[in-house]
């Protein structure tokens, strides 16, 4: 794909319908800097929004990602399908935000913990005490490892890898 043929053919679509960057902007929720960047072609917009663009310019979703007009019409079933896609990959970054926010609030009671444990450590602490206050002091650590990894541009890398290796090994 050709992201400044993708890109000049957004900007021609843009001007077709005599919109500024600002108000085109304004009508997919996303700052004037990031369609400049798609029509310089230096960024491509999610499929969600290529998907959106797609039907208010009234083009195929084919037509913008070869960033040229066809003359035939394009498969109604491969529309169809990208869009089941679309929606599968938004409940895929809705579960998975659920997960990170479950583990952000694990991580922040058991740093609670930690720092409760610290003002109220007994004279003569016990064994199970120096266990909890380090067991907390670990999960806290722990959530911040996986919520940095996780907001990294890697995470998806890590999470096509941990599938294939579930896969391999029979999970599902």
């Amino acid at each position: 794909m050709n992201q400044q043929k993708v890109g000049s053919f957004l900007k021609e679509l843009r001007k077709e319908k005599q919109l500024t960057q600002e108000q085109l902007a304004e009508k997919l929720g996303v700052s004037r800097r990031t369609v400049s960047r798609w029509e310089t072609g230096s960024n491509l917009p999610d499929l969600d929004v290529l998907i959106e663009m797609a039907d208010f310019y009234e083009v195929q979703l084919r037509e913008l990602l070869d960033g040229e007009r066809k003359s035939e019409q394009g498969d109604e079933e491969l529309n169809e399908t990208v869009l089941k896609v679309a929606d599968y990959s938004n409940e895929e970054k809705v579960k998975l935000t659920k997960r990170m926010h479950l583990l952000f609030i694990a991580g922040c009671i058991a740093s609670v913990i930690y720092f409760a444990s610290l003002f109220l450590e007994p004279d003569d602490p016990s064994a199970v005490f120096g266990f909890f206050q380090g067991m907390s002091l670990g999960i806290s650590f722990g959530m911040v490892i996986v919520g940095a990894i996780m907001t990294s541009k890697n995470a998806q890398n890590i999470r096509t890898f941990k599938l294939r290796l579930l896969k391999k090994h029979g999970v599902d």
